[in-house]
């Protein structure tokens, strides 16, 4: 600590930082451009300039280290003076729009030109005049009023993680923009446009719909991961008009993903359901909330009274409320039944004894890595800000290794990267286990030596058990597609024995809330007298006569499209809660009932660090929609249950809290698998793309014009994959599932891993298919087209 003083305040600061950051602390205001907390330091902007005695000169605030007995002054004649003469310079060429400048308002430019600005220019000179760039769907670029702070720049390289953005040329003819025009691709792109000092960067899709000042700030939290990012949602007269990030160091820090910054977009898409809809002898007709409410139960006793409750399956999205969840169970327990799932994607329940949501781990422990092993996790889709965390971590060292079925583009600078089979990933897994037995000096090992293969492990296997073992904190990440995965139990007891031996924390990457649904009771509980209640998969494989679904759209949403469509048309009864409606909704479902989306409710998510973050709505319900607690609470009156009068949802909250109290336990040791082996052939790898997660982010119409979300309907696999089977690029070829057959356009891609067959899903060619991560054969299609 030195000792300084700033405008005649005496301050204790840390010898490491930089002036700025000394005076930001003490609240004493410097002006500044290029700076930001969060970026290296440029100091070329030079608009933070001040006074220190003993220099012969004024000294840039963000680049000068405080020293013991230094006195600095942020208002003295010689620091103001160099203010405005950078402030002069800066709007030499800036061009007189603020008008109609969507920056208008809340423009750092703007507002420093009314303290250090000169009322009058001294300079006849043409304004130089920069051509726009395109770069994409999601950022509208005007350069001319580019000031040359370089923070995009700075952001894509230590941020991002990808240079997207730089300079070209020197003095006023610098120009910041792509080297060669294209659009750009990082998942945080859009956070350039809130550093952005200017209007040089601005939203594309908010360009000229609302002025700063017309507009209130709604703090919320995003629903489309499980970090549960801070955001703030903009709203004019009742209407959404954009999203930004609000700071939660514990979280987000200060960024957000475009999927959250964009997904509003889809709150006024055409398929919105505004009016609950009934069938009456096959016709859709509209109708009031009583009539479409009691519609709903009595269609449900009656299957009951046919069937038998156990007839009657409930599925829920994770990207619903904690309180939505809770009272979800609820109702359908009350009426009878236990088959209630938010595990959509899920198709292995062999260890649902070992409770994976409930691990005690944060992400600030991401921060503190030595080494990081992520498993079929498709980081920067899955978790954009986690994704971001990793990369922190991996530029202070952090040994980091992606084994996955497909090898993603990561943005770190030193990762080692293993495409592999399912099965030849169980066998990496099982290498990495032998190159760890010689420290299972405690830990009984019995059961797993006859499951292990009989060789030795190779150097890649070994150089991971090295890293997890020699770091003092390492940390295991569960993706999506490991989930997935018929056998995926197999997998996460391998992985959690890894961590027993070596001390490593496993996470299991939750999907959206799944961590509130968890805590909700929105899974199937098993009664020691009864039947055994039906997961999410069981519920389609069985058939059943009624099914109740929350903003679930089966064939996108479930993990056997085909199956799940199947089954409910054969269903005598289906109830449907969502915020939109579709022709294919229309076919299977009875009743439809409109539901809020997520800025229209109140409630709460739960995040990956165990944090309960509630939020309220920022605008009402569109049309006659309603939030989702409401609903349950109503339609739990109507089926004549006790303890559904709620008033609010700060009160279900209550009442979930007092009900099921988190209970901290480690994982129960109920489950060992037979044997580790898995099918062999070539596996359907279905990847969910990042804007295709849920339905208000498939309906974002910028974000399905990203680049990313351009050819997802072609099937890829390696090169050499492609040889064995006499295979070519861009030809035709028939993808088999079972008894299915459906005509393909073939692509070879380096990335996927041998034995694989890579083809997205959620589009509406995957919805055609069966279960993802399950076998396929691919060949040619001769003379089809």
């Amino acid at each position: 600590m030195v000792n300084i003083e700033i405008d005649g305040i005496p301050l204790s600061v840390d010898s490491s930082k930089m002036i700025i950051q000394a005076a930001d602390e003490a609240g004493v205001d410097i002006p500044r451009f290029c700076y930001h907390k969060k970026l290296s330091v440029a100091a070329n902007c030079r608009m933070c300039l001040v006074e220190v005695d003993g220099s012969r000169k004024a000294l840039p605030a963000c680049a000068t280290l405080v020293s013991e007995g230094m006195q600095i002054r942020t208002q003295s004649k010689i620091a103001r003076d160099a203010q405005r003469a950078v402030m002069e310079f800066l709007l030499i060429n800036h061009p007189l729009d603020c008008p109609i400048c969507d920056q208008g308002g809340e423009c750092e430019l703007q507002d420093m030109s009314m303290g250090y600005g000169a009322g009058v220019s001294r300079f006849s000179e043409r304004k130089r005049v920069v051509p726009d760039k395109n770069i994409g769907p999601l950022i509208q670029t005007d350069m001319t009023r580019c000031i040359h702070c370089t923070r995009c720049v700075r952001f894509g390289q230590e941020i991002a993680g990808i240079k997207e953005l730089g300079a070209t040329g020197r003095g006023e003819h610098m120009e910041i923009g792509t080297y060669v025009e294209h659009s750009l691709v990082s998942e945080l792109s859009g956070n350039i446009i809130d550093l952005c000092p200017v209007g040089a960067l601005t939203s594309k899709p908010f360009r000229y719909k609302a002025r700063a000042w017309e507009m209130t700030a709604h703090p919320s939290v995003a629903p489309h991961d499980a970090v549960g990012s801070n955001i703030e949602v903009h709203v004019r007269r009742n209407e959404v008009m954009r999203v930004v990030p609000r700071d939660n160091e514990d979280l987000n820090e200060s960024w957000i993903s475009d999927r959250d910054r964009f997904s509003y977009l889809g709150l006024n898409h055409p398929e919105r359901c505004l009016k609950p809809l009934i069938k009456i002898q096959g016709q859709w007709q509209e109708t009031d909330w009583q009539t479409a409410l009691e519609y709903a139960v009595e269609g449900l006793k009656s299957v009951k009274a046919k069937n038998g409750a156990d007839q009657i399956a409930g599925l829920i999205s994770p990207t619903a409320t904690t309180e939505e969840a809770y009272l979800f169970q609820k109702w359908l327990r009350g009426l009878g039944t236990d088959n209630i799932d938010h595990r959509l994607r899920q198709q292995d329940f062999a260890d649902d004894a070992c409770d994976y949501s409930l691990q005690d781990w944060d992400l600030s422990a991401l921060s503190r890595s030595d080494a990081i092993v992520m498993l079929g996790c498709s980081v920067r889709s899955e978790q954009p800000i986690i994704a971001h965390r990793i990369r922190q971590a991996n530029l202070r060292g952090a040994a980091v290794f992606d084994i996955n079925f497909v090898r993603h583009e990561l943005f770190m600078p030193d990762v080692h990267q293993h495409a592999v089979s399912p099965k030849a990933m169980m066998q990496m897994l099982s290498g990495i286990v032998k190159s760890l037995l010689p420290l299972a000096k405690d830990i009984d090992t019995s059961d797993w030596l006859p499951l292990l293969p009989d060789r030795s492990p190779t150097a890649a296997e070994q150089n991971v058990a090295m890293q997890l073992s020699n770091a003092d904190e390492s940390v295991i990440l569960l993706g999506e597609l490991l989930e997935q995965h018929p056998q995926g139990a197999k997998f996460r007891k391998l992985v959690s024995l890894i961590c027993r031996l070596t001390g490593a924390k496993l996470v299991w990457l939750p999907t959206a809330n799944s961590v509130g649904h968890w805590q909700a009771g929105a899974i199937p509980r098993p009664k020691a007298s009864e039947a055994v209640p039906l997961n999410a998969l069981s519920m389609w494989q069985q058939s059943c006569r009624a099914y109740v679904l929350f903003n679930v759209e089966p064939e996108l949403d479930c993990i056997n499209p085909s199956l799940a469509m199947s089954s409910l048309q054969h269903a005598s009864f289906v109830v449907q809660i969502n915020n939109f409606v579709t022709e294919q909704m229309q076919s299977y479902a009875d009743v439809i009932l409109p539901l809020a989306a997520f800025t229209e409710t109140s409630g709460t998510f739960i995040s990956i660090n165990k944090e309960w973050q509630t939020f309220t709505g920022a605008v009402a319900a569109k049309g006659d929609s309603r939030p989702g607690w409401k609903i349950l609470r109503v339609l739990g009156n109507l089926s004549r249950l006790s303890d559904f009068e709620y008033v609010s949802s700060e009160e279900v909250l209550s009442t979930l809290k007092t009900e099921l109290r988190i209970q901290p336990h480690g994982e129960q040791q109920t489950y060992l698998p037979e044997d580790l082996l898995l099918d062999k052939g070539l596996t359907y790898i279905s990847e969910v793309p990042s804007y295709r997660c849920d339905p208000l982010v498939r309906r974002s119409i910028a974000l399905q014009q990203t680049p990313e979300m351009q050819d997802l309907t072609t099937v890829k696999i390696h090169p050499e994959l492609a040889e064995k089977l006499s295979l070519q690029d861009g030809q035709q070829v028939l993808l088999s599932q079972n008894d299915q057959q459906h005509a393909l356009e073939l692509r070879l891609d380096e990335t996927i891993a041998h034995d694989c067959v890579y083809l997205p899903a959620t589009t509406s060619v995957s919805a055609r298919l069966g279960a993802g991560m399950t076998g396929v054969e691919i060949k040619s299609a001769g003379s089809l087209t």
